[in-house]
Formats: structure tokens, C-alpha cells, sequence
């Protein structure tokens, strides 16, 4: 068991509890007894789900970052947010074009932006999800598609945007719409589709499926990567 010199005391929820000194927030609330049912996704990465805000003592500021990769500090007071209530627009793709137009129509909420970069301060991908709002703003798809392809749509931007734009909602509309419309032709892509059209991987899914857990685990990481 841990000295008491390496634990410090955390208020979750607004209630106080001494956790391990170098625990994460995910592991603090666990520590602490909390059964996490939603806000917890990976745990290996990032994946968006565990969205926390909380406060430092003597600190006037709101931080926001996620529980798996946060670590506590003394006398830090937080609350997580497993879920960001936002929003998103339904529209058919095949409808809408790649333009402004797309993006007055679906989010007019973007137009209200002031330029504050509370949004870019907020996001734990240190993503300029303020740079890509005025993308949107000028219609500029393909910029919003690349300034904001590491998002992973935690809303922490949303919830500190005081013109109450829902950011990730409308990266996903740039997403769709540079892969609908913008993006370059991939033959590969092609040929794989063709190939999952044909049922060519029917019998290596099936042996999947019907393989163990901890047999998966050693595939999954020694599988090749680029």
C-alpha cells in the first residue's frame, strides 16, 4: 500500500477524498470508489469520453482535459461530464454541397463566432478548433477537414464557446462532405469495397468471431503498423 505522503486530497463531485498522488482523474474517481458506466471508453488513448472540468486552489480559472490523461493535484476540485448535451443538424449528403452555403443552412450558429479561442484553450487535442470555425466561416471545407481531423468530438469546446457553437458537430460536416465530395479517388478503396461486396474476408471474420479473448489480445498488438 501506498505511504500517506503520496496520496493528496481531491473533492469529487464536491466531496473530498485522498487518492494516489500520481493517479489520473479516471483513476482518482475508481480509487474513490466511483463505478464509471459512461465516460470511460479506450483507456489506452484518446477516444473523448472521459470530458472533465475542474478547479485548482487559488486559481480563479476553469480547466477542462480528460480523466485518463489528467493527473490530480492537491486539493483539485473537479466534475466529469460523460456526456456533452449538443445538437446535430440531419441532412442528406447527397443534398447539400461542399460550400458555405452547406454551412449557413446547417450550423448559422458558426456566424456568431467572436474570435475569443476559448474553444482552442478548452480542447485536450490541442487542436485550433477556433482556426477551423473561421474555416467554415470563408467555406473553406477541406482546411476545416484537416485543422480538426484529430478531434474526438469530447465537446469540451462546445461547453466553453460563449456563442454556443457546437464544434466537433460541424468538423463532422467538413469531414463528410471533403469524403463525399473533395476528397481524391483511391482505387485501393475501390478495389477493397469490391472485395467486401464479394465476401473475400467471410472466413477470416468468422474465425475471429469465434476466437478467444486473450488470443485477440496478442493479434490486436502484434498486428503490423504504419
Amino acid at each position: 500500500m501506498a505511504k500517506k505522503e503520496n496520496f493528496v486530497t481531491v473533492f469529487i463531485m464536491g466531496k473530498g477524498y485522498q487518492v494516489p498522488a500520481e493517479a489520473t482523474i479516471m483513476g482518482a474517481l475508481e480509487y474513490a470508489g466511483y463505478q464509471i458506466i459512461r465516460g470511460a471508453g479506450c483507456r489506452e488513448g484518446f477516444c473523448g469520453a472521459c470530458a472533465t472540468v475542474y478547479r485548482l486552489p487559488g486559481d480563479y480559472k476553469i480547466y477542462t482535459g480528460l480523466a485518463c490523461t489528467t493527473l490530480v493535484e492537491k486539493d483539485m476540485w473537479l466534475s466529469q461530464l460523460p456526456a456533452i448535451p449538443a445538437y446535430k443538424t440531419i441532412y442528406d449528403i447527397n443534398k447539400i454541397e461542399p460550400n458555405v452555403a452547406a454551412v449557413q443552412k446547417l450550423y448559422p450558429e458558426v456566424f456568431r463566432c467572436v474570435a475569443c479561442n476559448s474553444c482552442t484553450k478548452a480542447c485536450p487535442q490541442d487542436l485550433e478548433v477556433m482556426d477551423y470555425i473561421q474555416a467554415a466561416k470563408r467555406g473553406d471545407i477541406e482546411a476545416v477537414m484537416d485543422l480538426s481531423f484529430d478531434c474526438l468530438c469530447c465537446g469540451l469546446c462546445a461547453i466553453r464557446c460563449p456563442a454556443e457553437i457546437v464544434q466537433f458537430n460541424v468538423s463532422i460536416l467538413a469531414k463528410r462532405l471533403y469524403g463525399k465530395y473533395l476528397a481524391p479517388k483511391s482505387k485501393e478503396l475501390s478495389n477493397r469495397i469490391k472485395e467486401i461486396n464479394d465476401h473475400s474476408f467471410d472466413k477470416e471474420y468468422k474465425k475471429l468471431i469465434s476466437t478467444d479473448k486473450e488470443e485477440l489480445k496478442k493479434i490486436y498488438y502484434k498486428r503490423d503498423m504504419e
